[in-house]
Protein backbone atom coordinates (compact mmCIF):
# COMPACT_ATOMS: atom_id res chain seq x y z
CA UNK A 1 0.00 0.00 0.00
CA UNK A 2 1.04 3.60 -0.74
CA UNK A 3 1.29 5.92 2.19
CA UNK A 4 -0.69 8.88 2.45
CA UNK A 5 2.80 10.54 3.31
CA UNK A 6 2.83 10.83 -0.51
CA UNK A 7 0.20 13.92 -0.58
CA UNK A 8 2.61 16.25 1.38
CA UNK A 9 2.46 18.37 4.48
CA UNK A 10 -0.19 21.28 2.77
CA UNK A 11 -2.44 18.29 2.27
CA UNK A 12 -1.85 16.16 5.72
CA UNK A 13 -2.17 19.43 7.78
CA UNK A 14 -3.63 22.51 6.31
CA UNK A 15 -1.75 25.03 7.71
CA UNK A 16 -3.61 27.73 6.22
CA UNK A 17 -6.90 26.73 7.67
CA UNK A 18 -4.84 26.08 10.93
CA UNK A 19 -3.83 29.60 10.94
CA UNK A 20 -7.44 30.70 10.19
CA UNK A 21 -8.69 28.72 13.50
CA UNK A 22 -5.67 30.07 15.11
CA UNK A 23 -6.62 33.61 14.04
CA UNK A 24 -10.63 32.83 15.09
CA UNK A 25 -9.13 31.58 18.64
CA UNK A 26 -7.07 34.65 19.09
CA UNK A 27 -10.02 36.91 18.49
CA UNK A 28 -12.21 34.89 20.74
CA UNK A 29 -10.03 35.53 23.52
CA UNK A 30 -9.43 39.21 22.63
CA UNK A 31 -13.14 39.82 22.70
CA UNK A 32 -13.76 37.55 25.95
CA UNK A 33 -10.66 39.04 27.85
CA UNK A 34 -8.82 41.69 26.33
CA UNK A 35 -11.73 43.87 25.13
CA UNK A 36 -14.34 42.60 27.44
CA UNK A 37 -14.77 46.01 29.32
CA UNK A 38 -15.93 47.35 25.98
CA UNK A 39 -19.35 45.74 25.80
CA UNK A 40 -22.07 46.36 27.98
CA UNK A 41 -23.62 43.89 29.94
CA UNK A 42 -19.94 41.28 29.64
CA UNK A 43 -18.74 38.94 32.10
CA UNK A 44 -15.89 37.45 32.92
CA UNK A 45 -14.79 34.18 31.05
CA UNK A 46 -15.83 30.90 32.63
CA UNK A 47 -12.88 28.08 32.83
CA UNK A 48 -15.36 26.16 31.96
CA UNK A 49 -16.03 28.32 28.32
CA UNK A 50 -12.75 28.48 27.52
CA UNK A 51 -12.19 24.72 28.28
CA UNK A 52 -15.18 23.75 25.90
CA UNK A 53 -14.53 26.19 23.01
CA UNK A 54 -10.77 25.11 22.88
CA UNK A 55 -11.94 21.29 22.37
CA UNK A 56 -14.60 22.36 19.56
CA UNK A 57 -11.63 24.24 18.07
CA UNK A 58 -9.49 21.53 17.94
CA UNK A 59 -11.87 18.59 17.11
CA UNK A 60 -12.82 21.08 14.23
CA UNK A 61 -9.15 21.26 12.99
CA UNK A 62 -8.72 17.74 13.83
CA UNK A 63 -11.57 16.63 11.90
CA UNK A 64 -10.84 19.31 8.65
CA UNK A 65 -7.33 19.95 8.74
CA UNK A 66 -5.47 17.36 10.18
CA UNK A 67 -4.16 13.67 8.00
CA UNK A 68 -8.23 12.88 8.73
CA UNK A 69 -9.57 14.88 6.73
CA UNK A 70 -7.78 13.69 4.01
CA UNK A 71 -8.00 10.21 5.10
CA UNK A 72 -11.71 11.19 5.04
CA UNK A 73 -11.54 12.00 0.80
CA UNK A 74 -9.83 8.36 0.61
CA UNK A 75 -12.26 6.01 2.65
CA UNK A 76 -15.83 6.49 3.20
CA UNK A 77 -15.23 5.25 7.02
CA UNK A 78 -13.24 8.18 7.69
CA UNK A 79 -15.45 10.35 6.18
CA UNK A 80 -18.31 9.28 8.87
CA UNK A 81 -16.14 9.84 11.55
CA UNK A 82 -15.95 13.14 10.52
CA UNK A 83 -19.28 13.79 10.44
CA UNK A 84 -19.80 12.39 13.90
CA UNK A 85 -17.19 14.25 15.51
CA UNK A 86 -17.42 17.62 13.48
CA UNK A 87 -21.66 17.29 14.02
CA UNK A 88 -22.21 16.04 17.04
CA UNK A 89 -19.05 16.70 19.16
CA UNK A 90 -17.45 19.54 18.25
CA UNK A 91 -20.83 21.83 17.24
CA UNK A 92 -22.59 21.62 21.09
CA UNK A 93 -18.92 22.60 22.58
CA UNK A 94 -18.23 25.80 20.31
CA UNK A 95 -21.74 26.39 21.58
CA UNK A 96 -21.06 26.36 25.37
CA UNK A 97 -17.96 27.70 25.12
CA UNK A 98 -19.15 31.05 23.73
CA UNK A 99 -20.44 32.68 26.62
CA UNK A 100 -24.01 33.73 27.19
CA UNK A 101 -23.61 37.30 27.25
CA UNK A 102 -22.12 37.13 23.55
CA UNK A 103 -25.09 34.72 22.70
CA UNK A 104 -27.25 37.45 24.32
CA UNK A 105 -25.94 40.38 21.76
CA UNK A 106 -25.90 38.10 18.32
CA UNK A 107 -29.80 37.05 19.60
CA UNK A 108 -30.17 40.74 20.13
CA UNK A 109 -29.72 41.68 16.47
CA UNK A 110 -32.59 42.54 15.01
CA UNK A 111 -33.43 40.33 11.73
CA UNK A 112 -30.78 37.98 12.42
CA UNK A 113 -32.46 37.03 15.72
CA UNK A 114 -35.50 36.83 14.82
CA UNK A 115 -34.31 34.22 12.40
CA UNK A 116 -32.03 32.61 14.93
CA UNK A 117 -35.22 32.12 17.04
CA UNK A 118 -37.23 30.37 14.31
CA UNK A 119 -34.28 27.79 13.44
CA UNK A 120 -33.30 27.25 16.72
CA UNK A 121 -37.15 25.70 17.55
CA UNK A 122 -36.63 22.28 18.55
CA UNK A 123 -39.14 21.03 15.59
CA UNK A 124 -37.06 22.95 13.09
CA UNK A 125 -33.86 22.25 13.40
CA UNK A 126 -34.43 18.81 14.39
CA UNK A 127 -36.04 18.22 10.77
CA UNK A 128 -33.36 21.01 9.58
CA UNK A 129 -30.37 18.69 10.62
CA UNK A 130 -31.74 15.39 10.04
CA UNK A 131 -32.92 16.18 5.97
CA UNK A 132 -29.71 18.16 5.54
CA UNK A 133 -27.44 15.06 6.72
CA UNK A 134 -29.76 12.52 5.04
CA UNK A 135 -29.93 14.89 1.54
CA UNK A 136 -26.23 15.22 1.95
CA UNK A 137 -25.45 11.57 1.54
CA UNK A 138 -27.49 10.81 -1.65
CA UNK A 139 -24.93 9.78 -3.89
CA UNK A 140 -25.37 11.82 -6.72
CA UNK A 141 -25.72 15.15 -3.78
CA UNK A 142 -22.81 13.87 -2.41
CA UNK A 143 -20.37 12.87 -5.45
CA UNK A 144 -21.58 16.22 -6.87
CA UNK A 145 -20.66 18.76 -3.58
CA UNK A 146 -17.37 16.87 -3.45
CA UNK A 147 -16.49 17.60 -7.33
CA UNK A 148 -16.82 21.44 -6.39
CA UNK A 149 -14.59 23.39 -4.19
CA UNK A 150 -17.28 26.04 -4.01
CA UNK A 151 -20.41 23.60 -3.45
CA UNK A 152 -17.98 21.41 -0.75
CA UNK A 153 -17.23 24.19 1.37
CA UNK A 154 -20.96 25.84 1.12
CA UNK A 155 -22.37 22.94 1.79
CA UNK A 156 -20.41 21.68 5.07
CA UNK A 157 -20.67 24.58 6.57
CA UNK A 158 -24.88 24.73 6.18
CA UNK A 159 -24.66 21.27 7.51
CA UNK A 160 -22.30 22.50 10.86
CA UNK A 161 -24.57 25.47 11.12
CA UNK A 162 -27.53 23.14 11.19
CA UNK A 163 -25.80 21.54 14.01
CA UNK A 164 -25.72 24.01 15.96
CA UNK A 165 -29.00 24.76 14.83
CA UNK A 166 -29.83 20.84 16.48
CA UNK A 167 -27.77 21.25 19.76
CA UNK A 168 -28.93 24.77 20.90
CA UNK A 169 -31.99 23.79 22.48
CA UNK A 170 -30.38 21.26 24.49
CA UNK A 171 -27.31 23.43 25.45
CA UNK A 172 -28.04 26.67 25.35
CA UNK A 173 -28.65 28.61 28.95
CA UNK A 174 -29.19 32.00 28.15
CA UNK A 175 -32.65 31.89 28.27
CA UNK A 176 -33.75 34.31 25.29
CA UNK A 177 -34.98 30.91 23.46
CA UNK A 178 -37.40 28.03 24.53
CA UNK A 179 -34.52 25.25 26.39
CA UNK A 180 -35.99 21.56 26.34
CA UNK A 181 -36.37 20.17 30.04
CA UNK A 182 -36.56 16.89 31.41
CA UNK A 183 -37.79 14.04 29.80
CA UNK A 184 -37.84 16.74 26.47
CA UNK A 185 -35.11 16.36 25.78
CA UNK A 186 -34.64 12.44 26.08
CA UNK A 187 -37.90 12.97 23.39
CA UNK A 188 -35.47 15.18 21.06
CA UNK A 189 -32.20 13.07 21.20
CA UNK A 190 -34.01 10.04 20.61
CA UNK A 191 -36.06 11.42 17.59
CA UNK A 192 -32.59 12.77 16.21
CA UNK A 193 -31.72 9.31 16.66
CA UNK A 194 -34.15 7.79 14.79
CA UNK A 195 -34.73 10.60 12.07
CA UNK A 196 -31.16 10.02 10.45
CA UNK A 197 -31.36 6.01 10.82
CA UNK A 198 -32.94 5.99 7.27
CA UNK A 199 -29.42 7.25 6.05
CA UNK A 200 -27.34 4.93 7.32
CA UNK A 201 -29.35 2.12 6.55
CA UNK A 202 -29.39 2.44 3.18
CA UNK A 203 -25.58 2.94 3.09
CA UNK A 204 -25.35 -0.49 5.17
CA UNK A 205 -27.74 -2.62 3.66
CA UNK A 206 -27.03 -0.80 -0.02
CA UNK A 207 -25.32 -4.27 -2.32
CA UNK A 208 -22.67 -2.16 -4.52
CA UNK A 209 -20.79 1.12 -4.50
CA UNK A 210 -22.74 3.82 -4.69
CA UNK A 211 -20.28 6.77 -4.15
CA UNK A 212 -18.16 7.42 -7.85
CA UNK A 213 -15.59 9.63 -6.00
CA UNK A 214 -14.70 7.07 -3.34
CA UNK A 215 -14.21 4.48 -6.57
CA UNK A 216 -11.34 4.54 -8.70
CA UNK A 217 -11.14 6.67 -11.79
CA UNK A 218 -11.19 10.48 -12.95
CA UNK A 219 -14.20 11.25 -10.24
CA UNK A 220 -12.01 9.95 -7.23
CA UNK A 221 -8.82 12.28 -9.00
CA UNK A 222 -11.23 15.44 -9.23
CA UNK A 223 -13.08 14.94 -5.48
CA UNK A 224 -9.00 14.99 -4.11
CA UNK A 225 -8.30 18.25 -5.20
CA UNK A 226 -10.46 18.97 -2.77
CA UNK A 227 -7.61 18.82 -0.02
CA UNK A 228 -4.47 18.33 -2.19
CA UNK A 229 -2.55 21.19 -4.20
CA UNK A 230 -3.22 21.26 -7.69
CA UNK A 231 0.49 20.92 -8.54
CA UNK A 232 1.08 17.61 -5.94
CA UNK A 233 -2.03 16.34 -7.47
CA UNK A 234 -1.55 16.51 -10.91
CA UNK A 235 2.30 15.29 -10.14
CA UNK A 236 0.86 12.28 -8.28
CA UNK A 237 -1.70 11.87 -11.60
CA UNK A 238 0.83 11.57 -14.15
CA UNK A 239 2.83 9.22 -12.04
CA UNK A 240 -0.09 6.45 -12.26
CA UNK A 241 -1.97 7.57 -8.84
CA UNK A 242 -5.54 5.77 -9.77
CA UNK A 243 -7.87 5.54 -6.78
CA UNK A 244 -8.36 4.90 -3.25
CA UNK A 245 -7.43 1.16 -3.86
CA UNK A 246 -3.81 1.90 -3.80
CA UNK A 247 -3.94 2.89 0.03
CA UNK A 248 -6.47 0.63 1.67
CA UNK A 249 -7.10 -3.67 1.11
CA UNK A 250 -10.40 -2.75 2.03
CA UNK A 251 -12.98 -3.09 -0.53
CA UNK A 252 -14.55 -0.36 -1.59
CA UNK A 253 -18.01 -1.84 -0.80
CA UNK A 254 -16.98 -2.91 2.63
CA UNK A 255 -15.74 0.36 3.19
CA UNK A 256 -18.80 1.89 2.33
CA UNK A 257 -20.96 -0.03 4.28
CA UNK A 258 -18.71 0.26 7.57
CA UNK A 259 -19.02 3.82 7.16
CA UNK A 260 -22.50 3.52 7.70
CA UNK A 261 -22.11 1.56 10.70
CA UNK A 262 -19.46 3.25 12.28
CA UNK A 263 -21.74 6.45 11.70
CA UNK A 264 -24.34 4.75 13.66
CA UNK A 265 -23.14 3.21 16.47
CA UNK A 266 -20.79 6.86 17.42
CA UNK A 267 -24.13 8.54 17.16
CA UNK A 268 -25.78 6.15 19.46
CA UNK A 269 -22.63 6.37 21.73
CA UNK A 270 -22.62 10.30 21.95
CA UNK A 271 -26.19 10.57 22.43
CA UNK A 272 -25.97 7.92 25.41
CA UNK A 273 -23.21 10.17 27.05
CA UNK A 274 -25.95 13.30 26.47
CA UNK A 275 -28.77 10.98 28.02
CA UNK A 276 -26.86 10.09 30.53
CA UNK A 277 -25.77 13.52 31.80
CA UNK A 278 -29.20 15.01 30.99
CA UNK A 279 -30.88 12.21 33.75
CA UNK A 280 -28.44 12.97 36.10
CA UNK A 281 -28.86 16.82 36.12
CA UNK A 282 -32.31 15.89 36.01
CA UNK A 283 -32.41 13.35 39.25
CA UNK A 284 -29.88 16.74 40.51
CA UNK A 285 -32.65 18.95 40.00
CA UNK A 286 -35.22 16.73 41.71
CA UNK A 287 -33.33 16.17 44.48
CA UNK A 288 -32.17 19.58 45.17
CA UNK A 289 -35.73 21.37 44.80
CA UNK A 290 -37.31 18.29 46.41
CA UNK A 291 -39.43 20.43 49.29
CA UNK A 292 -40.41 22.96 46.82
CA UNK A 293 -41.61 20.77 44.38
CA UNK A 294 -43.53 19.34 46.76
CA UNK A 295 -45.34 22.29 48.48
CA UNK A 296 -45.90 23.05 44.42
CA UNK A 297 -47.81 19.39 44.10
CA UNK A 298 -49.59 20.23 47.38
CA UNK A 299 -51.26 23.21 46.18
CA UNK A 300 -52.25 21.98 42.86
CA UNK A 301 -53.89 19.47 44.79
CA UNK A 302 -55.78 21.77 47.11
CA UNK A 303 -56.57 23.72 43.90
CA UNK A 304 -57.90 21.13 42.40
CA UNK A 305 -59.68 19.94 44.79
CA UNK A 306 -61.90 23.15 45.35
CA UNK A 307 -63.31 22.38 42.38
CA UNK A 308 -64.11 18.53 42.93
Amino acid sequence: MVPISIFGFVALWSPYFFASLVALFLLYLLITVKWRDRFSGSEPLKRSELISFSVGMILVYATKGSPVDLLGHILFTMHMVQMAILLLVAAPFLIMGIPGWIWKKVFSVPVLGSVLRVMTKPVISLLLFSAMFSVYHLPLILDTIKLSLPLHAVFTITLFISALFLWWPIVNTIGVTAKLQGLHKVAYIIASAILITPACALIIFVDTPVYATYQSGESWLQAMALCVPASTLGTLASAGLSGPEVFTKMPILYDQQLGGVIMKVLQEIIYGVVLGRIFINWFRHERDNADELTKKQLLERERLSMYS
